[in-house]
């Protein structure tokens, strides 16, 4: 059995509404949890919401807000009719309201903000997006152009910032709003089209998985380098971080792994997640999320066989390469070497 993780207690100081079914909630970061809440644009929390069963249930949502224009923390959640918990936050959160939550995570983040940026967003998926959008603004000195897809104009979240921040920045900033109650669902044709001025630019695209794909089509029919096109899921939690887990399967074996240009022999016990063997062995493994959904504790498998229990964020292509999740890695073999060099 392994514990869920240490998580804090934050309260919302106010909460905005944007749309008749999307707000934000601005978090009141006391000054002592400054740094374990310091985040790049483009990342996440992951909230603790009460179960109807006295249990919990646990939800990840997108930091809106820039942490280099001197925002407070701010996430930004749309009601899901059938979704439990944004419906919970949508009824019941208030400024005062105090939520669990656990630090700031997600590898969608740029490296660099002085790049030129073609953002996509669909949605809700503009709240990742609107993280670097500002950042790149206030910290970045390229181009950055936006294409938001909504269902008609009232679904619009940001509405009036994204007008307040192309009016101070006409030159560098552009948007391109999609409406499809005026011009259909988006295809890869007419996205190809808008996108083909801007194909040197680093994409990144967050929204509903129909959304994101015809933009990756469109992107991939212009010849962006996958290197160069970043995506970012709304993925459902398999596991609640916040509580206890059992872990089972695997085998007892012998990991060695090559970190930090040092090579590791380690005994790795059966039922146990190669993350946490490394974690125990005071080594400092790359990771974030611990969920499978954010990519950061990837390495490449050489040798031997592992068991993955999740995984939403390595491609066919990767795994083919062999590359496996560290969180989610149990042991298949008696002999196995990871590097992540």
């Amino acid at each position: 059995m392994t514990s869920g993780r240490t998580f804090y207690q934050v309260p919302v100081a106010e909460v905005i509404s944007e749309t008749a079914d999307a707000c934000s909630l601005v978090l009141d970061v006391p000054p002592e949890l400054a740094e374990s809440f310091g985040y790049r644009p483009g990342q996440f929390l992951t909230v603790r919401i009460p179960g109807a069963d006295g249990g919990s249930v646990a939800r990840c949502y997108s930091l809106s807000s820039s942490p280099d224009a001197g925002d407070r923390p701010t996430i930004t959640v749309k009601r899901v009719p059938v979704g439990y918990a944004s419906n919970w936050i949508a009824d019941e959160v208030t400024a005062g309201t105090v939520l669990d939550l656990l630090p700031p995570a997600g590898t969608f983040t740029p490296s660099s903000l002085d790049g030129d940026f073609l953002l996509f967003a669909g949605g809700s998926g503009i709240t990742p997006v609107m993280s670097i959008l500002k950042s790149a603004l206030v910290a970045g000195s390229g181009r950055i152009v936006l294409v938001y897809a909504n269902s008609d104009e009232g679904s619009v979240i940001f509405r009036a910032e994204l007008r307040r921040l192309q009016a101070a920045a006409p030159h560098r900033l552009t948007v391109v709003h999609w409406l499809d109650v005026l011009q259909g669902a988006p295809d890869a044709a007419a996205l190809r089209e808008l996108a083909r001025p801007y194909a040197s630019y680093d994409a990144y695209v967050c929204g509903p998985d129909p959304y994101m794909a015809v933009v990756r089509q469109a992107l991939a029919d212009l010849g962006v380098p996958a290197k160069r096109t970043h995506v970012e899921r709304f993925l459902s939690l398999v596991e609640n971080p916040f509580e206890a887990r059992a872990v089972t399967g695997g085998t007892d074996a012998v990991l060695q792994v090559n970190l930090d240009d040092r090579v590791h022999r380690l005994d790795w016990p059966a039922g146990t997640r190669m993350l946490d063997v490394l974690i125990d062995a005071d080594l400092d493994p790359p990771y974030s999320c611990r969920e499978g959904i954010c990519g950061a504790c990837a390495c490449r498998l050489v040798t031997g066989q592992v068991e993955m229990a999740h995984n939403e964020v390595l491609e066919p292509g990767d795994l083919a390469d062999g590359y496996i999740l560290a969180c989610q890695s149990v042991a298949a073999s008696a002999e196995i070497s990871v590097s992540y060099s």
